[in-house]
């Protein structure tokens, strides 16, 4: 299955999110192994991304669902601190040093908040 056809699936009702506080944490279904991932409400709009730092490929929450610091304007890796912009998962200080988080597709539709791989662009072989 190419990452472009990844299929939609239901993470959690909408209600689940609230802005700045817990995300919901789940398995995203691609192809080959799992992967671990997390959306997040943020200025009233759902974020998705798989839950791995870009500084070392650790897991961010502090506690299960907790990926907000203390200000809840940053989602903040519990390992080092590396800290993100939580609408685009760009690396804002920190560690990950230019490197953001992986993001997903996320969409709210019917009262549920849903997610699928992203479509990763091919890229050109070398010449």
């Amino acid at each position: 299955m190419a990452a472009d056809t990844a299929p939609w699936q239901r993470v959690c009702d909408s209600a689940d999110l609230v802005d700045g506080s817990d995300g919901v944490r789940f398995d995203l279904d691609r192809p080959g192994p799992s992967s671990a991932a997390f959306v997040v409400r943020h200025q009233g709009t759902a974020h998705g991304y798989l839950n791995r730092c870009a500084h070392v490929p650790v897991e961010l929450d502090w506690l299960e669902g907790q990926f907000f610091d203390g200000d809840a304007r940053y989602l903040m890796c519990a390992t080092h601190g590396a800290v993100y912009d939580p609408a685009s998962g760009a690396c804002m200080g920190g560690p990950c040093a230019g490197r953001g988080l992986v993001r997903l597709d996320v969409c709210e539709r019917d009262g549920a908040v849903w997610a699928r791989a992203p479509v990763v662009a091919p890229t050109a072989p070398p010449r």
